[in-house]
């Protein structure tokens, strides 16, 4: 249960607690690329990087996806 405190006759909430984020979305994936779903969706079934299934949802590994992005770049930087 929440606890909040008094302070000066007004009742104020407990910090809020942010966290970092860890996995993407598809949807996520291809806004930052700026491709399409199709394509987003084709790149997490090819194995680019880590993902894993919740339900019928993908989840992406942040830090695969950005490693594999980075990877890219370089890629495109050696052209």
């Amino acid at each position: 249960m929440c606890k909040n405190k008094t302070v000066g006759g007004s009742i104020t909430s407990p910090p809020l607690t942010t966290y970092e984020k860890r996995v993407y979305t598809v949807d996520e994936i291809r806004s930052i690329l700026g491709i399409s779903r199709t394509a987003a969706y084709d790149l997490v079934k090819q194995g680019c990087f880590h993902c894993i299934r919740v339900g019928r949802n993908y989840r992406i590994s942040k830090e695969s996806f950005d490693r594999w992005l980075g990877f890219q770049r370089e890629v495109q930087d050696d052209e």
